[in-house]
């Protein structure tokens, strides 16, 4: 082989490297951050859904809520080539030329989980939500009927439905409650302020005055439901019942309550039931078909179109797609969560990555 022709294939071969190294060069730096935070907040959020749709099945039958959040990710790049030659010089029969080359790009991501468990466990399952933020989420603009449906079990003395040993039906006047809330909201005549006081914050409710014939209707029924007298300003505060008619009770729920009520709208196989493989639900009443917090369908084959899906038992468990108040629902409970941890976190492990 000629001098020549050598080195022009030795330039060849590298050549060939350092495009392979080019290409991988070219997802890393800047350009990865977008491919790389759709694709894992993609990911965390369908995981997330379909972890919490699991609990939530796991609920109904006795089984223990496990949680696993994804506490760090680090994606660890690398790019790297290398071209090889060799030639005898002078050249001769015997003397065989050698050529080589390589390029290569490597991805490490590493990824921690942290178990919900002790003091963590407690705060984000346990904690019992503050009333001021149910009612914060409902001056958001969340539907007032759900947000109360889903968070409380009490209101100046009326109860919501409730599960498990003590399962009922809720109050009439709770259900009327809600409802007609709902309509004073629709309408802005509901209002709230965060009032700072010497002894702590103080949560004041108020309606809104000098509203249409129709709304003031509305809110003279809200008030005779709460047994509260006519005036500007109500006190909102923790508790089954209200010590007074100037004070609106607010007897909230923890997120295991909340996740249990959302197991009784698991539709179980009659025969796991009828085995006693799983609670039975909410007794049967038209107030409960009604409010239902979402649907969960079950099967014994995937479904092809599901917003999320699980396997369980050997049955198929999930959320239809084209169910949108049953998506709602699950897009709420992410807020729950975060209303119900309260506290500081548990600090992230401390990783250390070589530089390559």
């Amino acid at each position: 082989m000629s001098t020549g022709r050598l080195c022009r294939g030795v330039i060849r071969i590298a050549g060939l490297a350092l495009l392979a190294v080019a290409a991988g060069c070219t997802t890393m730096g800047p350009q990865s951050i977008p491919r790389d935070r759709q694709g894992y907040s993609y990911a965390i959020g369908e995981s997330w859904k379909e972890q919490t749709l699991l609990n939530i099945v796991r609920l109904r039958y006795a089984d223990a809520p496990v949680f696993l959040d994804v506490s760090s990710i680090v994606a660890s790049y690398a790019a790297e080539g290398q071209v090889d030659g060799s030639v005898t010089f002078p050249p001769h029969a015997s003397a065989t030329p050698t050529l080589g080359g390589y390029g290569r790009f490597t991805t490490k991501p590493t990824i921690s989980y942290a178990p919900l468990t002790g003091d963590k466990f407690a705060q984000s399952l346990l904690r019992l939500i503050a009333p001021a933020s149910v009612f914060q989420m409902i001056q958001a603009g969340y539907p007032a009927d759900f947000i109360l449906g889903a968070t409380t079990r009490a209101i100046n003395g009326h109860y919501n439905r409730s599960s498990g040993v003590n399962a009922r039906e809720a109050d009439a006047e709770f259900s009327e409650l809600t409802d007609r809330l709902r309509h004073v909201q629709r309408a802005e005549g509901l209002g709230m302020r965060i009032e700072r006081r010497e002894n702590g914050d103080a949560t004041l409710l108020f309606f809104r005055g000098q509203a249409e014939p129709q709304l003031d209707q509305e809110v003279a029924r809200v008030r005779d439901l709460l047994g509260i007298r006519k005036s500007p300003e109500f006190n909102l505060v923790y508790g089954a019942t209200a010590r007074n008619d100037t004070e609106i009770a607010l007897l909230t729920r923890s997120m295991l309550e909340i996740l249990l009520d959302f197991s009784n709208c698991v539709e179980v196989p009659a025969e796991h039931i009828a085995q006693g493989r799983a609670f039975p639900g909410y007794p049967p009443g038209q107030a409960n078909a009604t409010r239902r917090l979402a649907t969960i369908h079950s099967g014994s084959a995937a479904p092809e179109d599901a917003y999320a899906a699980v396997r369980y038992r050997n049955t198929w468990y999930w959320v239809d797609d084209t169910d949108m108040n049953s998506k709602r629902a699950f897009a709420f409970m992410m807020v729950f969560f975060s209303l119900a941890e309260t506290g500081t976190s548990a600090p992230a492990p401390v990783l250390t990555i070589g530089a390559n």
